[in-house]
């Protein structure tokens, strides 16, 4: 099966098109290779994919914000399906990761994630809708649309309309473009609700790779709110397996549903299900790489929020989704990773 990854030189889509090579499909990638994090190591997840996957891997750059991008990514046009003269099948799925990443980003640069993330996931619907033989739509949302909720741990069925970041209000309205385009056109959608992923190929933004990379560089971290902090660490195996059981159990099309009740488009969270205070995973990336780390406390950041902790009970009933890598593990891999890429 051909399956079209936006986002696939970013951290999870590169680990998922990975994956989905590795079982047989084709995929046609599309990534903008932005330069909020060094692309450098975008071309380097690319390099990847290509050396090891070089004739079922098809990768074109461009922004999905234009929507002529995701039409030469499939064909000449909307509902082409194949590219001409490659030689594939048409693209059957669409697993939709790219956005514009970062909650504190947002706060300085939000015009990039309205063009990302808002007319970018518009564009992807449109191309959807669209598009003839396609099958299902996977697309990515966050952990950071349950805003400041209180109660714990956050279940799908959960109020989600009082976000704490731009980055968040924009993935919530996406979710609502999705549930509209599935209401109106019928295409089946699946959103997941991803938790503080981390692994081998992370985002050099994200919390593993700046404690690793200063303590390594003998920089102080920084520890926002003094460390009062917990997050719903998932280590990125655990969140591939998610997304390609997702893939694979698309839900049915409204006309084969049983009633009204039900619909074509679900939601997941896909996190540990085991949130770890901050200090503690700290402590665990010290142990991991040898050294102790120096620590600045800082007062909360904007748009942070004080906990994550996923109820996965949904996911596990529909897809089978069990999380199985410790964080002392995954930090221990990480570690490795970094240690190799980095030189260390």
């Amino acid at each position: 099966m051909t399956i079209l990854v936006t986002g696939v030189a970013g951290f999870i889509g590169f680990h998922t098109a990975m994956a989905l090579l590795g079982r047989g499909d084709e995929v046609v990638g599309v990534d903008n290779l932005n330069a909020y994090y060094d692309p450098a190591l975008k071309r380097a997840r690319l390099g990847e994919l290509s050396k090891t996957f070089s004739k079922a891997f098809h990768f074109i750059e461009g922004d999905i914000a234009d929507p002529d991008v995701l039409s030469r990514a499939a064909g000449s046009g909307f509902g082409q399906g194949a590219c001409q003269g490659s030689g594939r099948g048409p693209v059957r799925a669409i697993i939709h990761l790219a956005a514009q990443a970062g909650v504190r980003y947002s706060l300085e640069n939000p015009a990039t994630y309205v063009r990302s993330n808002l007319v970018g996931h518009a564009n992807v619907l449109e191309f959807a809708r669209h598009a003839d033989g396609l099958d299902h739509l996977v697309y990515a949302s966050s952990s950071s649309v349950y805003g400041g909720n209180e109660k714990q741990p956050f279940a799908e069925t959960d109020r989600v309309d009082n976000p704490v970041s731009l980055y968040a209000a924009t993935k919530r309205a996406d979710e609502l473009m999705s549930h509209t385009y599935v209401h109106l056109f019928g295409l089946p959608q699946t959103g997941l609700r991803f938790f503080t992923v981390y692994g081998p190929w992370g985002r050099p933004d994200m919390a593993a790779w700046l404690f690793v990379e200063a303590i390594f560089e003998g920089r102080p971290i920084k520890i926002y709110n003094e460390g009062r902090m917990a997050r719903d660490f998932t280590y990125i195996d655990d969140i591939v397996a998610g997304v390609l059981a997702a893939l694979d159990n698309p839900p049915p099309r409204p006309d084969r549903l049983p009633d009204a009740s039900v619909s074509a488009h679900r939601i997941y969270n896909l996190g540990n299900n085991a949130p770890v205070r901050l200090m503690d995973m700290i402590a665990q990336i010290e142990k991991a790489a040898g050294r102790e780390a120096v620590k600045e406390f800082h007062p909360m950041q904007p748009g942070d929020v004080l906990e994550t902790y996923a109820d996965i009970a949904c996911a596990r009933k529909d897809l089978g989704f069990t999380p199985s890598t410790s964080l002392a593990d995954g930090l221990e891999r990480f570690v490795a990773w970094y240690r190799r890429y980095r030189g260390v």
